[in-house]
């Protein structure tokens, strides 16, 4: 039924790391005292991958690298969703509202 993938090189593994590993690395990088590029070199990790973390930390904050795949959102994360999506929508009807009394000042 589904697609079967073949692995180009099957005993390479994916190098996975900690949380708290990926942490420090972008407080070191936020530190400046290292060039992301050395920083990175020491580490042994890819000066990409280290940008791509702190990305990730700035989007989501404290509830960035939850594990691998996707799991199932705590209480508090969804809260924090719902909280967004109630600003946005808040928004959209404060500025419909400010058109439909701009328009019906209008045609009076």
């Amino acid at each position: 039924m589904g697609k079967q993938k073949n692995k180009i090189n099957p005993q390479r593994q994916r190098t996975r790391f900690s949380k708290e590993f990926k942490l420090e690395a972008v407080r070191l990088l936020e530190l400046g005292q290292k060039p992301a590029s050395q920083l990175a070199l020491e580490l042994g990790i890819q000066r990409n991958r280290l940008y791509k973390w702190q990305e990730q930390i700035r989007k989501s904050g404290a509830s960035a690298f939850r594990g691998p795949g996707r799991k199932p959102l705590n209480q508090q994360e969804e809260i924090e969703r719902l909280k967004r999506e109630l600003k946005q929508v808040a928004e959209e009807r404060d500025i419909l509202k400010k058109a439909a009394a701009y328009f019906a000042k209008d045609v009076s």
